[in-house]
């Protein structure tokens, strides 16, 4: 079965990623669950260094309502990894990311995934329009 190629140089932003002994799970490599911690975090020091979100006190906030990973080669502590980042779509109030792990240094991704954030106001839960800020910080992460 040919698999998709998922290469360092399609993605627009990266984020360095220390793993940790407690990542691995009893088979010797980063469980499966660890991966969407690694893109969460990848996602929102983005939006917090690039995009201004305020994850304590902002009026907006981002939930996660799809997600999904393939993996392709394994990872262990105490590799050095990475996370690319682009966005595939930016709608109203959300945003698909694509993201992709990469050993540092290796331009085949190990896993690559996806998810969606639906901007919501803090206080109603109810979608709200994604603010300029953060959308000018994900229409620079934007492929075609």
């Amino acid at each position: 079965m040919n698999q998709p190629q998922y290469l360092r140089g399609d993605y627009r932003h990266f984020q360095p990623i220390t793993t940790r002994w407690h990542d691995n799970d009893i088979y010797g490599h980063v469980n499966n669950v660890t991966y969407y911690s690694y893109f969460d975090s990848a996602v929102n020091a983005y939006l917090i260094a690039e995009g201004g979100l305020d994850i304590h006190d902002g009026a907006v906030v981002g939930f996660v309502v799809s997600s999904s990973c393939d993996y392709f080669a394994s990872i262990a502590f105490p590799d050095a990894i990475e996370v690319g980042l682009r966005v595939g779509k930016l709608g109203n109030s959300s945003v698909q990311y694509e993201l992709a792990i990469f050993k540092a240094g290796e331009e085949q991704a190990c896993a690559a995934g996806r998810f969606v954030h639906v901007f919501v106001d803090r206080t109603s839960n109810r979608p709200v329009a994604i603010p300029e800020t953060l959308r000018a910080a994900l229409a620079a992460l934007q492929v075609d």
